[in-house]
């Protein structure tokens, strides 16, 4: 009975381990992704969305939006999705290509090198000439994240923008990590640090990013599978101006809508009411935002099929 004891103990330490193992933090740029995804989106005009998918592999889709502000635009965007799929929301290899009237472009492509290794290269044009060009490396570890990004490098003028990310679970629940910026150009040069924590419970999340330039904030709070609301805070000490903002987002599955509202400390409030035509492969938007303060106001209205 001693032996079988012995045999069996070392078996249930490393069960133990594994169950006790920190989860991966995920991506630096996401620390505030669910906060920011309580808030509607500003609609202005009438905007008209067609998406196709013409295989497994291949989807298209053609926006048309019409301004009542600023210019109408057209745009085409193509994406190709790989074989390789890690999550329902992450396939590799992905492209990803977006074409204006004008003649912009924005690019963007994601490979995964290893099981743990993600990079990304971003390139965008604007009326034919380079605007920007990225080109990011991700490593994800069993519990921590870095990250490494390359902007707009070029020899010749010998200016560059480096930023590196890293986040590292301390605790099931508790997020802690950082960011350095650093650019170079003729005359100038510069670093920002930036430290971020987050907490994770059971239906909220807090997070928080301090540094030279600032404090960014936000609370994300799930009340029940209907109702989710949003709180952010931001302050830059450079333009010394602080914000606050509050979100709420209600769904209604029976009714298939979807209603966003928020309203911040400039006196601006909106909200986006979202409609699904089933059995039509179609979805309905309406919104309106005011700002007190300028005394402005506009309103939207979508349709995206597909």
């Amino acid at each position: 009975m001693g032996n079988v004891l012995a045999r069996a103990s070392p078996m249930s330490w490393r069960s133990q381990r594994k169950e006790s193992s920190l989860p991966n933090p995920g991506s630096f740029d996401e620390l505030h992704k669910n906060c920011k995804e309580v808030f509607p989106q500003q609609l202005e005009g009438v905007k008209l969305i067609i998406n196709k998918t013409l295989s497994s592999h291949f989807q298209v889709s053609h926006t048309v939006r019409m301004s009542t502000i600023g210019l109408s635009s057209y745009h085409f965007n193509a994406t190709y999705s790989g074989d390789r799929q890690l999550s329902p929301t992450e396939t590799f290899p992905m492209l990803t290509g977006d074409l204006d009237n004008a003649g912009s472009l924005n690019a963007q492509i994601l490979y995964l090198l290893a099981e743990r290794i993600r990079t990304k290269a971003v390139f965008q044009t604007q009326l034919s000439k380079f605007l920007t060009w990225q080109f990011d490396g991700e490593y994800r570890g069993d519990d921590c994240t870095w990250t490494l990004t390359l902007g707009n490098p070029d020899m010749v003028n010998e200016s560059v923008i480096l930023v590196t990310h890293f986040l590292q679970s301390i605790t099931p629940r508790l997020v802690l990590g950082g960011e350095l910026v650093y650019h170079r150009r003729t005359g100038e040069e510069g670093a920002i640090v930036t430290l971020a924590g987050k907490y994770t419970a059971q239906n909220w999340m807090a997070t928080l990013n301090v540094g030279y330039g600032g404090a960014h904030a936000s609370y994300y709070h799930k009340a029940n599978e209907q109702i989710q609301v949003g709180v952010e805070f931001e302050a830059n000490t450079r333009l010394q101006d602080t914000s606050f903002a509050f979100g709420y987002h209600l769904n209604l599955p029976k009714a298939n809508m979807v209603f966003k509202g928020s309203v911040d400390s400039n006196w601006c409030v909106g909200g986006v009411l979202e409609k699904k035509l089933p059995p039509l492969p179609v979805t309905l938007a309406l919104g309106a935002f005011m700002n007190h303060w300028k005394n402005k106001f506009h309103c939207g209205f979508s349709i995206m099929v597909g």
